[in-house]
């Protein structure tokens, strides 16, 4: 299997929906293809918002950690570096469309949407048994030197 993006640039990274380090983590694991980056979770029981069902939450998390790892993935790509910029989420906007099943795997998609020199619109979708269950949009931003979440990776 391919390395993650995670794995790949920030193995010391503890954010709780995306560090590799953080064990109590949800730890998702951004991989690219081709113009896409995809990902697969598997929820436990603890990350329900009632029996068999997904917390809101949980899928918040899952989408923007996995958007802006895209982001960051797109604007290194951009700018032609070896290693993405830091960034963090400007905003980003999840839609719920039915409820996900917490006893099957989701299936994460990010797509870029818009992009300048420090930012990226990026478009995600969660899926669950081939169902699209939320989507995402979101800004990314490049941070610069003297912002909390410089060099976090």
């Amino acid at each position: 299997m391919e390395q993650s993006l995670q794995d790949k640039y920030a193995s010391h990274n503890k954010c709780f929906g995306c560090g590799p380090a953080n064990d109590k983590g949800l730890r998702i694991k951004s991989i690219v293809h081709d113009n896409e980056i995809i990902a697969d979770w598997q929820a436990q029981p603890n990350h329900e918002a009632f029996p068999g069902i997904l917390n809101g939450g949980i899928i918040g998390t899952l989408l923007d950690c996995h958007s802006n790892w895209s982001a960051a993935y797109f604007l290194m790509r951009h700018l032609n570096v070896d290693t993405p910029p830091c960034t963090v989420t400007a905003y980003f906007n999840v839609t719920l469309k039915r409820p996900t099943p917490s006893d099957k795997p989701v299936h994460l998609i990010a797509t870029l949407k818009e992009l300048k020199e420090d930012r990226a619109l990026i478009f995600a979708s969660l899926y669950s048994e081939n169902k699209v269950c939320a989507t995402c949009e979101g800004l990314f931003v490049a941070v610069k030197e003297g912002h909390p979440a410089f060099h976090r990776w």
